[in-house]
């Protein structure tokens, strides 16, 4: 057997679609480093114009009917174009596949186990479907749709990354610039169509605007990861000092807890302090909350202690660091949710302070 017979081989095996999709989850989790990178964006652009053009293809040379004789007459890059529909679909999985990934990625570096995780689990089910949907690719309905998602989640963190600011109006003018291009993709795959009527159109195009719609609710619902800003970085301490460029971070620990960088426990009637370096992107300056909240035992609800604004700014690496004081806490349970200007959660600290009356803690010092 020859060797691209074997590798055809090889290629049909029923484990192979399994492998390249952990091959290229694998890939993206060590080339993707940071949401600002332009080279990372530059790439989700093209991916973008790419996938558009191929659905523009897609809706006008029609995947269902044999070829016009008319359209293989023509030029040879037309005879090309035609030749290459049955490919169209792996193409639209693979771009789409390329997609989903990177902003799974890039999502779950600022999503919680709280409302912001839904749209992070949309995510992830269009991520592990899309393996699934080849032979459902050529229908233009699915297709304009799956792209209006990729164009909202795209666009929801490169204004935000090239504008310098983060706010309701940059969201919805995000969403709106993805409506925009899904309707000019709509456009282009009817404009002097005579296979394609009108009708068809609108129906293609309103069920990715009410898609988008529902996304939109999805911000005003918190449910949305507050990208591009990620929680790096979170714990309490008994001290924080600043001596040069890091910081020192005080903490109780025990001689054989060589795994912990923060208290869990905390003493009561104690100054407390909550230190968190938050990633943004190059020139992006704003502000964020630590918002504390309280709770005497467990079977009652946590309540608002307290927020504190945190102005940072974005460039740094290892995220911008800053943190919170309190004093005399009472005992219990006690969080702070790191959050966004518009109160989406980054991340969450969580401590519980105990009466451990002249007791004496055993510090040990970190640097960040």
């Amino acid at each position: 057997m020859s060797p691209l017979a074997r590798v055809q081989s090889l290629l049909t095996k029923p484990f192979m679609p399994a492998v390249f999709f952990l091959s290229g989850v694998i890939y993206d989790t060590v080339t993707l480093t940071r949401i600002d990178r332009l080279q990372d964006n530059l790439i989700l652009l093209l991916y973008l114009a790419m996938l558009g053009a191929l659905i523009v293809l897609t809706g006008r040379v029609g995947m269902e009917s044999p070829p016009d004789p008319a359209q293989l007459a023509g030029s040879p890059f037309m005879r090309w174009v035609i030749k290459s529909r049955p490919y169209y679909p792996m193409a639209s999985q693979f771009l789409l596949g390329s997609l989903f990934s990177a902003y799974t990625i890039f999502y779950s570096r600022s999503a919680t186990f709280s409302g912001t995780a839904v749209f992070f689990a949309l995510l992830i089910l269009l991520l592990i479907a899309n393996e699934f949907l080849r032979d459902r690719l050529s229908n233009l309905r699915l297709l304009i749709s799956l792209y209006a998602v990729v164009c909202f989640a795209f666009f929801t963190f490169f204004l935000p990354v090239i504008t310098g600011h983060m706010n309701a109006a940059i969201f919805v003018a995000g969403a709106m610039l993805s409506i925009g291009v899904i309707l000019r993709v709509a456009q282009l795959i009817h404009r002097n169509n005579p296979a394609r009527s009108r009708e068809e159109g609108i129906g293609v195009t309103v069920p990715a605007a009410a898609l988008i719609g529902i996304l939109v609710g999805f911000y005003f619902l918190n449910w949305i990861p507050p990208v591009p800003l990620s929680l790096k970085f979170g714990g309490i301490y008994h001290d924080v000092k600043r001596p040069g460029d890091h910081f020192e971070l005080a903490y109780e620990r025990r001689w054989y807890e060589f795994w912990k960088r923060s208290d869990t426990t905390f003493p009561a009637d104690t100054p407390i302090y909550c230190f968190t370096a938050v990633f943004a992107p190059v020139d992006l300056n704003t502000t964020i909350y630590h918002h504390w909240y309280y709770r005497p035992h467990d079977s009652r609800p946590f309540t608002h202690a307290d927020k504190i604004p945190l102005k940072i700014s974005g460039g740094r690496e290892g995220g911008y660091r800053a943190y919170s004081f309190k004093q005399g806490l009472d005992p219990g349970d006690w969080r702070v949710d790191v959050e966004a200007g518009d109160g989406r959660i980054l991340g969450r600290v969580s401590v519980t302070v105990v009466d451990q009356g002249g007791t004496q803690p055993t510090l040990a010092t970190m640097s960040y």
